[in-house]
């Protein structure tokens, strides 16, 4: 069946929604490139073996082409790599998004992960409005480190990407399990499947998705 379109949500539709960010410090060098309608490709280095992994996961599931180069002071610790690349991908993001015409705006998925029973809720709203939740947890249970990489460096991310691209994100961790490896890898695929659906042209909205007019 043909989609009986209107020009202008057409053109949105056939606009090609990506992004390239820089950014140099004292402590990072960090380039990220983001197709939003890609078919999942990445090229991932940040010198953190753990989050390379956990990126070429989000951008398999969110069906983002991605590509990150980050060189930074690991010499001191994971934490400005971490932090910067999470600013970056916020941007790039904002940035690819545009005026946010025509898109679905909110997105939710919920991701299990095998035996260890990590459970993991991520909703997502392009609101305009920064707000990060810090990953809350509905029972109590034990964080430990994958590699040096633990769920408060995954806090941190998030929050340096939705301090850049302004949503409201909510991770809300239902059964936490005893392998974190799996906890960590259901964070980042949820937040990913959640971001894809927000982010997608809806043909069916013909303007910016709020009734003031704008995000």
């Amino acid at each position: 069946m043909r989609l009986n379109l209107d020009n202008d949500v057409g053109e949105e539709m056939k606009k090609v929604r990506v992004a390239k960010v820089k950014r140099k410090t004292k402590e990072t060098d960090i380039r990220v490139s983001l197709n939003i309608d890609g078919q999942g490709k990445s090229k991932i280095d940040t010198g953190i073996g753990f989050l390379d992994h956990m990126l070429e996961l989000f951008a398999g599931h969110g069906l983002f082409d991605l590509e990150i180069k980050a060189k930074g002071d690991l010499k001191v610790d994971i934490h400005h790599t971490n932090e910067d690349i999470g600013i970056c991908l916020g941007q790039a993001f904002n940035e690819a998004l545009g005026k946010r015409k025509s898109i679905r705006r909110f997105g939710e998925k919920t991701i299990p992960m095998d035996e260890a029973l990590a459970n993991v809720r991520v909703v997502v709203d392009v609101s305009g409005r920064p707000f990060f939740n810090n990953i809350k947890s509905e029972k109590p249970y034990e964080e430990k480190d994958v590699q040096g990489y633990n769920l408060e460096y995954a806090r941190q991310f998030f929050q340096a990407m939705v301090n850049h691209f302004p949503i409201t994100m909510h991770i809300s961790i239902l059964e936490a399990g005893c392998d974190t490896h799996h906890l960590l890898e259901a964070v980042f695929k949820a937040a990913a499947k959640a971001l894809d659906e927000a982010t997608q042209i809806d043909p069916r909205i013909k303007d910016i998705p709020s009734t003031k007019g704008r995000i």
